[in-house]
């Protein structure tokens, strides 16, 4: 037996023994390479090789071989099984128990008067109606002129207006969508308009310069001031229980006859919205001919309708984003 066989049965030996008690992956590799780099163990020891008889080269090559591929498979069994250990104190150290409760993050919730316009069109859409929608920014002519409202006219004094650069303004009320909307479209219709308005109202706790408004509008032939009441009647039934109602000529320059409605809430009455019969000169701006066809419309404040259903003091609570009153909804 030669000194490299000795060596080589030395460096199997040894290297069984260390990686048997090696505990990390780190030092696994380092191992590795202490035996198998370019100045390892087995490199030193096979350097010897030339000093060999050339007939024993043969086996003590063979010979290293098998060393080389026995370390390669403790180290390679090894590395299995530090790696099996690292997973298994990971999944025990990050263990989930599926059965806690979660952590309670609290959801958002529908804005007061969105909730008044999201129920206010559900109660129409179930009637039959279409929901419409328009430009907040309007010209004189849909804003005014077509709604019976001709430059000289005294009920434009009524909606103090935000006019802007260019002749255009911002809407004082959702009427335009309805003209917009009978442009395009022939009777018979049904339609529901929701938007935001701007008039330039000083704001305290009952007005806003920025507030919202639905309005109806309904045109077919042989329309009466009956089926207005009806519908506003059942409108309100489902909105606010079955409660007394009341109708109060008023004056609106694009209905005619107009009224006022009231509605007798918590031993009050209280003024909840404006309707009437559409003018003829309405119908006659888009096309219409108010010899055939006949219609009528309404609106209210969203706002309005906010402080009757919550019965808030002041009008300015739903714009303050104040969580503590916002979560009360």
């Amino acid at each position: 037996m030669t000194q490299i066989d000795t060596q080589l049965q030395d460096l199997r030996q040894n290297a069984q023994d260390e990686i048997a008690s090696c505990e990390t992956l780190d030092q696994l590799e380092q191992l590795r390479i202490n035996y198998f780099g370019k100045k390892g163990q087995l490199s030193k020891v096979l350097g010897a090789m030339g000093k060999l008889d050339p007939s024993e080269r043969p086996r003590i090559g063979a010979m290293a071989n098998e060393v080389k591929q026995a370390i390669q498979t403790d180290l390679d069994d090894k590395r299995t099984a530090l790696q099996a250990a690292q997973l298994e104190a990971q999944l025990q150290s990050e263990t989930l128990d599926v059965t806690m409760p979660g952590i309670y993050r609290p959801q958002g919730q529908i804005h007061p008067l969105n909730g008044i316009i999201d129920r206010a069109l559900d109660i129409f859409v179930g009637l039959g109606y279409t929901v419409a929608t328009g430009p907040d920014m309007e010209s004189d002519y849909y804003n005014f002129e077509a709604l019976n409202m001709p430059p000289d006219h005294p009920a434009r004094d009524m909606q103090d207006t935000f006019y802007l650069p260019g002749g255009n303004l911002l809407r004082t009320h959702t009427s335009p969508v309805q003209i917009r909307y009978m442009e395009q479209h022939k009777p018979p219709l049904r339609v529901i308009v929701p938007g935001r308005v701007y008039r330039r109202d000083s704001v305290d706790a009952t007005h806003a310069a920025v507030f919202h408004q639905i309005e109806l509008l309904a045109v077919d032939e042989g329309l009466r001031f009956s089926d207005l009441k009806g519908t506003i009647k059942e409108f309100l039934r489902q909105m606010f229980g079955d409660l007394p109602i009341r109708f109060r000529a008023s004056y609106f320059p694009f209905t005619e006859p107009s009224a006022e409605v009231d509605l007798q809430w918590q031993g009050k009455w209280l003024e909840v919205l404006g309707c009437g019969m559409v003018d003829p000169n309405v119908l006659q701006a888009v096309g219409y001919d108010p010899e055939q066809y006949t219609g009528f419309a309404a609106g209210f404040g969203v706002e309005r309708f906010a402080m009757v259903l919550h019965q808030l003091d002041d009008i300015r609570r739903v714009y303050a984003s104040d969580l503590r009153f916002l979560r009360q909804f």
